[in-house]
C-alpha cells in the first residue's frame, strides 16, 4: 500500500491515500530498502505488498483457470453435478454454473470478476452460465500467452474487441433462424435443450410442456404493442413426496404454501373478492407509554368493551365491503378470527411480502397499510378489493396450499414441483427457472441459433479467415479468440467420454464446406455435435436450439470479463493498520 503523509485541514494526518503499515525492515509488508528510501525523499513512505507485470497476470490466470476447471466437467447434457457443503453443513447438489460459483467462497479479486460474470449471465439470460465462464477463462489464458510473446495487452484487447464485434455480426447474418420459419415447435426444442444438461433432463418431455405452457400463460402486451413474457409472473412452489414426474402446472392461477387461519373457515370460495392487509387483526391495545387512570371498576369494563368493539368495527367494515377472502402479512388473533368465521370469510395470515405483492398484481387488489383516511376516521374502500374466479385450500403431499385461480388483473401461472428430497426439489427449481428464462428470451427476441457447439465452430473458422485481413498485431489476438471458442465443443465431447479431436475435425470439415462451398452444402452450417451417437448432425432439424440473445450476450460478457482482468498489471494490497500502544 502507499501511505502519504498529508496534513488534514485540522492538522490531523490524512488517511485518504492509504492506511498505516507496520514499520521496520523485518515487517512482511516492507518493500525493498532502496525503493522505500527513494520514496521517503519524496515525502512518501511506500510500504505494502505489491505485485506487478507478469507476476500479477500469471496469478490472475491461475485463479481464473482454477474456477474454469471446477465448472468444465458440468457443461453439456453429459455434464456431472457438484456437491457443495457450506460451513454449517448444508448440502447443495447442482450443475448450474452460477449456483456453483455463488456457493464457492472466492477470495481472489480476479476470480471474483468471473463470479459476477456468471451472475450477470444468470439474471440477463438465465442459461449459459457455465459456458460463459469457460470461454472467459480460455480467452484470458491465451491472452497471457500472447503477452509472454511480447504483444502488448492493449493490442490484444483491441483484437478481442474486433473479434467480438465480427462474431456478433456473423451470428446475426448467418447463424440465426427466425422462429416463424421453423416448422417444429421451437419453444419445446429450446426448453428441451436447456433442460438436457439439468437434473430433470430425464423427465424433459413433461417439464418442457410445463415450461412452455407457463410462459405462454403469462403473456402481457405492453403499451408499445410488444409482447412481454415476465418470468417473475410464474410462481414455482415445491412439495415433498411422489416423483418429479408428478409435477404439474396450475395455469392461470397462483399458489402459496399456507393454510386457513381457522378450521372453521370455508375451504373453497367461488367468485372471490380478495382483501390484502399489511397490519394485524387483533384486539385493539393502547400504544406504548399510554396509561389510563380509572377510579371506577365499571369504567374499566367499558374500556375493555370499547377495545373489543374497535376491532369488531374494523372487521365489519372490511366484510361489509364484500370481502370473501382476506390475506395479511401479519397475524390474526382468535378474537378477530371469530368475527371472520361468523362472516364466512377465508382468512390467511403470515403471507410473505413478495407473495402478497404478486397476489395484488394478479388479482388487482391494493395492499392496505392502514384503514385510516384523510379525516382520521377508519374506512374501507371496496375499490381496493381484487377478484378471482375461485380461492381454495388443497393438501398436496405433506403441506396445505392456497390456490387462487382465474385472476382478474394479469395472468399468472404456478408450477408445482414434486420430488423425493430437498436436493432434488432445489435443483429442479433452478433447472425450471433456467428453462423459463430461455423460453421467455426466445419469445421476446424471436430468433434462435443451433446448439451442440455449432455456433462456436462456425465462428472459429470464420474468425481464422477474418484475422488474415489484418496485417497488424491484432491478427494474433483474433486468431487466439477463434481458438478459444473451440473450448466449448471440445469440453462437450470430453464430458460425454468421446474423442474430442475426432469429433471436432468432422465438425470443422462440415463448417468449412458450408462457408466455402456452393448452395448444396449450405445446410452444413447448422451442424453440431451428436453426443449420444458419437457423431455430428443438423442441430436445427434435431431440435437442439438456443435463443440467439443467449449466445450474443455470453460472447459479449465473456470478452468484457477477459478484457477487465487483462487490463490489470498491478496489484497493491493495503497493509493492515497497526494498533498504536496505549
Amino acid at each position: 500500500a502507499v501511505r502519504a503523509e498529508l496534513e488534514g485541514a485540522k492538522g490531523r494526518p490524512g488517511r485518504d491515500v492509504a492506511r498505516r503499515a507496520p514499520q521496520g525492515a523485518d515487517s512482511p509488508w516492507a518493500l525493498s530498502r532502496s525503493g522505500a528510501m527513494a520514496a521517503a525523499e519524496l515525502g512518501l513512505s511506500l510500504q505494502g505488498e505489491r505485485e506487478s507485470g507478469a507476476d500479477v497476470r500469471s496469478a490472475n490466470v491461475t485463479a481464473v483457470m482454477a474456477l474454469s476447471t471446477i465448472l468444465k466437467s458440468s457443461l453439456g447434457p453429459q455434464g456431472l453435478d457438484k456437491m457443495l457443503v457450506d460451513d454449517i453443513g448444508d448440502v447443495t447438489i447442482t450443475n448450474d454454473g452460477a449456483t456453483i460459483l455463488k456457493q464457492l467462497e472466492v477470495e481472489h479479486p480476479a476470480a471474483k470478476v468471473l463470479v459476477e460474470l456468471a451472475n450477470l449471465q444468470d439474471t440477463e439470460v438465465g442459461d449459459g452460465t457455465t459456458s460463459v465462464v469457460i470461454v472467459a477463462a480460455e480467452l484470458l489464458k491465451r491472452a497471457n500467452e500472447l503477452v509472454k510473446n511480447n504483444i502488448h495487452p492493449t493490442t490484444i484487447i483491441a483484437g478481442y474487441r474486433l473479434a467480438m464485434r465480427e462474431s456478433i455480426k456473423y451470428i446475426q447474418a448467418n447463424l440465426s433462424v427466425p422462429v416463424d420459419k421453423l416448422e417444429q415447435d421451437v419453444l419445446l426444442s429450446i426448453a428441451k435443450t436447456t433442460l438436457s444438461s439439468k437434473f430433470v433432463g430425464a423427465e424433459s418431455e413433461l417439464f418442457t410442456k410445463i415450461v412452455v405452457d407457463a410462459m405462454k400463460a403469462v403473456k402481457v402486451v405492453g403499451p408499445d404493442g410488444k409482447a412481454k413474457y415476465p418470468v417473475g409472473q410464474v410462481n414455482i412452489i415445491k412439495s415433498h413426496g411422489l416423483s418429479s414426474s408428478e409435477s404439474m402446472l396450475i395455469a392461470g392461477g397462483y399458489a402459496i404454501q399456507l393454510s386457513r387461519g381457522s378450521q372453521e373457515m370455508p375451504t373453497y370460495v367461488a367468485s372471490a373478492k380478495i382483501c390484502l392487509l399489511d397490519f394485524d387483526l387483533k384486539k385493539h391495545r393502547m400504544s406504548m407509554g399510554v396509561n389510563i387512570v380509572i377510579d371506577d371498576p365499571e369504567e374499566l369494563e367499558r374500556v375493555r368493551q370499547k377495545e373489543m368493539d374497535l376491532t369488531k368495527e374494523k372487521i365489519k367494515k372490511i366484510v361489509d365491503a364484500g370481502t370473501t377472502v382476506l390475506f395479511t402479512t401479519k397475524g390474526i388473533d382468535d378474537f378477530a378470527m371469530k368475527y371472520l368465521v361468523d362472516a364466512g370469510v377465508m382468512g390467511v395470515r403470515r403471507v410473505s411480502k413478495g407473495d402478497i405483492k404478486r397476489i395484488g398484481k394478479c388479482t388487482g387488489a391494493r395492499l392496505l397499510l392502514t384503514m385510516a383516511d384523510m379525516e382520521g376516521e377508519e374506512t374501507f374502500d371496496p375499490a381496493c378489493l381484487g377478484k378471482a374466479d375461485e380461492v381454495s385450500e388443497q393438501r398436496v403431499g405433506d403441506n396445505d396450499f392456497i390456490f387462487i385461480k382465474g385472476c382478474a388483473a394479469t395472468k399468472a401461472a404456478t408450477i408445482l414441483l414434486r420430488g423425493a428430497n430437498d436436493f432434488m426439489l432445489e435443483e429442479a427449481d433452478r433447472s425450471v427457472h433456467d428453462a423459463l428464462c430461455a423460453v421467455s428470451r426466445t419469445l421476446e427476441s424471436n430468433s434462435v441459433v443451433p446448439g451442440g457447439g455449432a455456433v462456436e465452430t462456425a465462428l472459429s473458422l470464420h474468425l481464422e479467415d477474418y484475422a488474415r485481413k489484418w496485417d497488424s498485431y491484432e491478427q494474433w489476438a483474433i486468431a487466439e479468440f477463434a481458438e478459444a471458442l473451440l473450448t466449448i465443443p471440445k469440453t462437450l465431447a470430453i464430458n460425454a467420454a468421446l474423442d474430442a479431436i475426432d469429433l471436432l475435425a468432422a465438425l470443422r470439415v462440415r463448417h468449412h464446406a458450408a462457408q466455402t462451398a456452393q448452395d448444396s452444402k449450405k445446410d452444413y452450417k447448422w451442424y453440431g455435435l451428436d453426443l449420444i451417437n458419437n457423431g455430428v448432425r443438423n442441430s436445427v432439424t434435431a431440435g437442439v436450439l438456443e435463443p440467439m440473445v443467449s449466445k450474443l450476450k455470453s460472447l459479449k460478457f465473456a470478452t468484457e470479463a477477459a478484457i477487465t482482468i487483462l487490463r490489470i498489471d498491478d496489484l497493491i494490497r493495503i497493509a493492515p493498520e497497526q494498533e498504536q500502544p496505549m
